[in-house]
């Protein structure tokens, strides 16, 4: 996608752009063509290769065939490694997180047709950012329900998330009753008494682990599903003229 040369160009900031392009439906047009450019290219090397292979040896037939499977999986093997190295928040703002939740079906998962394997890295990092920001709220509730199970599945570490909750609430309490507020020194200690316990608790019930596990596969989750999703149309509100 090219633009003509603008000097004002220079002062639209970042944001605004890509504001501009996901508005305007560029991002989604651009993501089908680099597909369907790359389906075009598989296609043609494929067909060019089976035509060199008509006229060669079988060892050649076999070899070609042999080193066009290996560097197509090389390919997408770099390809899917590249999802690692993603920084998938550099562009989620608390904004994407104050609308309304996109519906799980048509939305979120989508049919077979709405997903496809990155043809580039480039495609890669631009489908992670988008599908971040439209679907931060579904990738949120699915982190809350990844981190439920892992309590469900860890009794400790439920009793000690009940347990940090309970000590706060007491002091809470204590702090209202005996007002600490008129004395910053014994509230300054009593929050410091109240933060080791609490690291106490969340250490030896296994808290972290259990955070740390939900973490983790709704990462994987997040990662995979936002690389492989296509991007869609989003629905936006007509804006007044």
């Amino acid at each position: 996608m090219a633009f003509s040369p603008n000097p004002l160009s220079l002062s639209v900031p970042d944001p605004a752009f890509e504001s501009w392009l996901r508005d305007s439906g560029y991002l989604e047009l651009l993501d089908h063509r680099t597909s369907a450019a790359a389906a075009a290219a598989s296609s043609s090397a494929s067909v060019s290769s089976s035509a060199a292979a008509t006229s060669a040896a079988s060892d050649d037939v076999v070899s070609s065939i042999t080193g066009g499977f290996f560097a197509s999986l090389l390919s997408r093997l770099v390809t899917v490694s590249s999802l690692l190295t993603i920084n998938p928040f550099s562009k989620l703002s608390a904004d994407d997180f104050s609308g309304d939740t996109p519906p799980w079906t048509t939305g979120f998962f989508g049919n077979c047709d709405s997903y496809s394997f990155p043809s580039s890295s480039q495609q890669a990092r631009m489908r992670v950012h988008e599908n971040i920001k439209r679907f931060a709220r579904n990738y949120a509730t699915l982190f809350i329900v990844f981190f439920a199970c892992a309590l469900y599945q860890m009794p400790l570490a439920l009793v000690g998330l009940l347990a940090s909750l309970a000590l706060w609430e007491l002091f809470k309490f204590c702090s209202d009753r005996w007002k600490f507020d008129r004395h910053p020194s014994m509230r300054k200690f009593s929050i410091g008494i109240g933060q080791c316990v609490t690291a106490v608790l969340l250490t030896f019930l296994n808290v972290q682990m259990a955070l740390f596990s939900a973490l983790a596969i709704s990462y994987s989750v997040m990662i995979l599903h936002a690389g492989f999703r296509k991007l869609t149309p989003s629905k936006k509100p007509p804006r007044g003229r």
